[in-house]
């Protein structure tokens, strides 16, 4: 365990900003040298007055520090509040310079505290924010680009040319700077984000979006469009307007803005920035439904089977397509619209579906927000409490007639891996490798804390088990499906492949007027082989792909969108029946 623990330390440290701990040390340094210092000047009036005068060091330090890294964006202060409130300790010392008594006590508490606050500093400090804040678009848009080129974890596991992809975006940066559009600021950045296809790279705005709108090249039809496992597209989620010329739930829809429908999916969507490139793809015929301009001309099959043409109007403000994303992913947006808080409120909830069948929801990897077992069982590749957790709600279904279980994973935000793998550890009697932190260096991953796993405790080896997942289950989310698919009692299905994201995420760049950020992985998880676990190559294949794909027909489709029913849920328990 201890080798572990040091282990996972060695990666943290080998892959934060070290510099960062240079400021925190030179604070420390100057405190110790002052009260050295002072044992020795204390009785020359002279060099005690220099020494008030060092005193001020601590904090002209701090100050600096606020000036390079702070400075235009101060959320950070309170990040760094510990650092700073350790720098302004040598000016209480003042008043209790001359004074033996007042001056001992004072210096053992203020040392006490601030040796705390540096320490507390150390282990909380954003070691892998960048603020850009204080540059113009271009600047803080090639400080980024410089930025992520050294400390990108998948750089050269996708082959990522940050050169090209700058001289690529740029013109649309200066064009954003030229006209001081943060919204056209902001979509470069996104799709310069999306072209890394990593589901951990995430681009966000704080600008009045009303004066600034970002979807001014989306627009509101009235419906949504999906396509079925046979190559079809239908319309789903139709709105009155639209039933009105002749388009229902489940019409066929076979060009779209003067286009086959295929040409225009290629024609006039981008790119999702999906790592899987299936999932993209099929994210690609819900979005052409947003495509066009004020009006689209649709050419559709009627009841008869004859294409029929017609010009649907852009409607407005309703948005069919995000509610269809949230009817079908089981929660799109989930962590951005009801917060964490929420999420790991309705974690681990269980019933039974059947007489026999159990269910459990694993919304993330998290047992409690800032939960200290949670980390430790991230230090040590070992979740002794969540295993109990799990093992108490397995009794209790067991105990309720359970003799199969569904884990749905769907839309699954993620957490600690090792969460994923305490569950696992009940449903085998094996030992199953999990992951391993590590650390690049020159192109090169070097595995520090290998081998968090599967353990095989087994009391519930004896089920049958389905994992329902899509492609919004990621990051630890996306770990817990591949740990557990490797079990033999235990089958991995979905509409669609997870997420194919698994790194450690913790990198921020702060771009100019702290208008927009981007929030990438620097720490590496690795498989037993020793690479990346879990992510895409630049082939974009899942390296995490569903064991058997749930049937997505137009039946399917409409019991979904259409009639509201859980189908993925009913496909599982009969899957389960057939056993």
């Amino acid at each position: 365990m201890i080798k572990k623990v040091f282990g996972t330390l060695l990666a943290q440290f080998m892959t934060i900003n070290r510099v960062q701990i240079v400021w925190h040390l030179a604070i420390l340094a100057m405190l110790i040298i002052l009260r050295i210092l002072h044992k020795r000047w204390r009785n020359d009036y002279y060099k005690m007055s220099l020494w008030k005068l060092l005193c001020l060091i601590p904090p002209v330090i701090a100050g600096i520090h606020f000036l390079i890294y702070v400075r235009g964006y101060l959320p950070l202060l309170s990040d760094y509040k510990f650092m700073y409130l350790s720098a302004v300790s040598s000016l209480i010392l003042f008043p209790f310079a001359r004074r033996k008594i007042g001056y001992k006590a004072a210096n053992v508490l203020l040392g006490l505290a601030s040796a705390a606050c540096i320490i507390i500093s150390l282990t909380s400090s954003p070691f892998h924010t960048y603020n850009f804040a204080n540059d113009s678009y271009t600047k803080s848009f090639h400080k980024m680009i410089a930025t992520m080129d050294k400390s990108y974890v998948l750089k050269e596991w996708k082959e990522v040319d940050f050169a090209s992809l700058e001289d690529k975006y740029m013109p649309l940066v200066k064009e954003a700077e030229k006209e001081h559009d943060p919204a056209k600021f902001y979509k470069a950045v996104d799709a310069f984000g999306k072209e890394l296809h990593d589901g951990h790279v995430w681009v966000n705005y704080d600008f009045d979006e009303e004066q600034y709108p970002i979807t001014e090249d989306t627009h509101e039809y009235g419906l949504a469009t999906v396509r079925v496992d046979n190559g079809q597209v239908i319309a789903v989620a139709t709105s009155p307007e639209v039933n009105k010329l002749g388009i229902e739930d489940g019409t066929v829809i076979t060009k779209w803005d003067n286009m086959p429908i295929d040409v225009a999916v290629k024609e006039n969507v981008p790119d999702q920035g999906m790592p899987v490139e299936r999932n993209d793809q099929f994210l690609s015929y819900m979005e052409v439904s947003r495509t066009g301009g004020d009006t689209v001309d649709v050419i559709f099959l009627d009841k008869d089977g004859k294409e029929k043409a017609v010009t649907l109007k852009d409607l407005g403000e309703e948005d069919t397509l995000k509610n269809v994303y949230s009817t079908l992913f089981r929660g799109w947006g989930y962590i951005a619209t009801e917060g964490f808080e929420k999420l790991v409120k309705d974690n681990f909830s269980t019933k039974m579906l059947s007489d026999k069948v159990g269910y459990i929801k694993l919304n993330a990897e998290i047992t409690s927000l800032d939960s200290t077992e949670d980390n430790m069982g991230y230090m040590t590749g070992d979740h002794k409490w969540a295993r109990e957790m799990f093992r108490k709600k397995l009794r209790d279904l067991k105990a309720q007639g359970m003799e199969q279980l569904v884990i749905d994973m769907r839309a699954n935000g993620g957490g600690y891996d090792e969460i994923g793998m305490a569950l696992g550890d009940l449903l085998t009697t094996e030992h199953f490798y999990g992951q391993g932190f590590g650390y690049r260096k020159n192109g090169k991953y070097i595995c520090t804390s290998p081998d968090h796993s599967i353990k095989g405790d087994g009391e519930f080896a004896y089920l049958n088990a389905v994992v329902l997942t899509n492609l919004r289950c990621l990051s630890a989310g996306d770990g817990t499906c591949l740990y557990l698919s490797r079990l033999p009692n235990v089958t991995l299905a979905g509409i669609t492949d997870p997420n194919g994201c698994n790194q450690a995420i913790g990198g921020q760049c702060i771009l100019s007027d702290a208008e927009v950020t981007l929030s990438y992985p620097t720490e590496l998880m690795l498989n037993e082989e020793g690479v990346p676990n879990i992510d895409t190559r630049a082939d974009r294949v899942s390296r995490n792909p569903v064991e058997v794909r749930i049937p997505f027909d137009k039946e399917a489709a409409l019991k979904i969108l259409s009639e509201g029913e859980d189908y993925e849920l009913e496909w599982a328990v009969d899957y389960l029946d057939k056993q």
